[in-house]
């Protein structure tokens, strides 16, 4: 019978890491929770973040001053989902994904698992377009295209080698990164200046307003599906405030300041030329970082590779996830993480290659797409864990086919996830549709806010009467076993 062991007994993890989805050992928990805060921190500092923040002041309108406002209310409320989810992690030891199915049950669990996989692929072929159009306007040898594929290629060396060569890279970015960021506001703000009438530019309106709120929120909502992967080897006695803290503060804070920056380089731009038509904010931060842009733009490259080898790596965990489901015995390893990556990365970048003319307007239906089927997935996932279940799981019956005491579908998850992103609907403010609440309200879109204050007490409310009618065959407390040594 295995035993588990204590921390005196932690082995050495192997550079090339040999887990996936399978439950990390108490052997191989390693790090501390500062290692949380440089993973998020150093790979937000990137490309894709400032055009994110541009958004505020060229695609919604807004003067500079509101779209600071509208970005920071944003990450401050985003950010508490985000870390809430990271702090299972070391309480657990495995993937998110893998945990979804102790609310949803083990096929329950695919809806959540492949809109999951869409939405990795989405950001890594975002991040290729906006890293690959960033290279192509700062080194004339290198196109579009070829700055997509070299991208894309640094990201799956690094997935393939996984969980610490990722972390090792995000902490390297963390200082680079972060004093280019330094830079780049110093060299806009006072090199080069700010023009005449910058704070005149643009106005308040709530749909822009509203609009910018739920991008920045989303953005960290978006790691909420695979936050507790990068902490699921902590030591399972790290506790849920540090590892919350040091989640939330790294991930706001690397995204706050690139999206604060995005903004300001729109406003300059918009103030300059007055046309909203041809902000480009990849282009325009070029323009006024020289003679330093080859530079600072390389870094914020470097970036983008750190956010896409997170991105295709847990898009394979998800993948193996679903594989998994159908062939419980199935533990694949390091081999078949290498094959999943490989495979993901050519069909993401055959859509970065394909769609990349216009890709702003893709890019924004796709955030307001992620927003309402990530929002009722993220409201179940933490009621279920911190209401309910308080963090107690049964953490082999994950991996078994039928499910366990979870089953193989729980009907309440998904009626609840169902019911979320319906009621969504009428307050939902898009390019493809607008609903009548959305339109009566001048195209304010409060569909995610909406989402949250349902489905969180439907679903606390549902889970308890099913407990109670005998529905539901596992305690509220249940122990959450210990996760033992491979040599146990």
């Amino acid at each position: 019978m295995s035993t588990a062991i204590g921390p005196q007994a932690v082995k050495e993890v192997p550079r090339l890491e040999d887990k996936t989805i399978q439950p990390i050992p108490l052997n191989e928990r390693h790090g501390k929770p500062r290692d949380l805060f440089t993973i998020w921190f150093g790979s937000n500092i990137m490309i894709m973040t400032i055009v994110t923040g541009g958004l505020a002041t060229t695609v919604f309108g807004l003067d500079f001053t509101t779209a600071v406002v509208g970005i920071i209310l944003g990450n401050l409320i985003g950010g508490i989902f985000m870390a809430l989810h990271s702090a299972q992690g070391p309480q657990l030891g495995v993937a998110q994904m893998i945990q979804t199915r102790g609310q949803f049950g083990s096929f329950g669990a695919l809806l959540i698992v492949f809109i999951v996989v869409i939405m990795y692929a989405g950001f890594f072929a975002a991040n290729l377009v906006f890293g690959g159009e960033a290279m192509a306007a700062v080194y004339p040898g290198i196109g579009v295209d070829s700055g997509i594929v070299i991208l894309g290629v640094v990201s799956v060396i690094a997935t393939i080698f996984g969980y610490r060569i990722i972390h090792a890279y995000a902490k390297f970015l963390s200082i680079v990164a972060g004093i280019a960021l330094v830079v780049a506001f110093i060299w806009v703000l006072f090199v080069n200046g700010l023009p005449a009438g910058l704070l005149e530019q643009g106005s308040f309106n709530w749909a822009g307003f509203m609009g910018t709120v739920s991008v920045s929120a989303l953005w960290q909502l978006a790691y909420a599906p695979y936050v507790s992967d990068y902490s699921r080897y902590l030591p399972q006695g790290t506790g849920s405030r540090p590892a919350f803290w040091a989640s939330y503060s790294g991930c706001v804070l690397g995204t706050l300041f690139p999206m604060v920056l995005g903004a300001l380089v729109g406003s300059v731009a918009l103030t300059l030329s007055g046309d909203p038509a041809g902000a480009d904010i990849v282009g325009d931060l070029g323009s006024q970082l020289q003679p330093l842009t080859a530079v600072i733009i390389g870094i914020f490259c470097l970036g983008v590779a750190a956010s896409n080898a997170m991105n295709l790596y847990c898009g394979v965990l998800c993948s193996l996830t679903v594989g998994q489901t159908f062939k419980p015995d199935w533990m694949p390893k390091a081999k078949t993480r290498s094959v999943a990556a490989i495979i993901l990365f050519a069909v993401a970048v055959s859509v970065a290659l394909f769609a990349r003319d216009n890709f702003i307007l893709f890019y924004t239906n796709f955030l307001s797409f992620l927003m309402y089927v990530l929002v009722p997935w993220t409201a179940i996932n933490l009621v279920d864990y911190y209401l309910l279940r308080h963090g107690h799981y049964r953490v082999d019956d994950f991996f078994r086919r039928d499910g366990g005491v979870y089953g193989r579908f729980n009907w309440v998850a998904i009626g609840s996830y169902i019911a979320g992103a319906l009621i969504q609907i009428p307050f939902t403010a898009t390019a493809v549709y607008t609903g009548p609440v959305a339109a009566a309200m001048g195209g304010v879109d409060l569909s995610w806010i909406v989402g949250l204050i349902v489905v969180a007490p439907l679903y606390y409310a549902a889970a308890r009467v099913a407990r109670t009618l005998g529905k539901s065959s596992e305690p509220a407390d249940s122990p959450t076993p210990a996760l033992v040594s491979d040599a146990a």
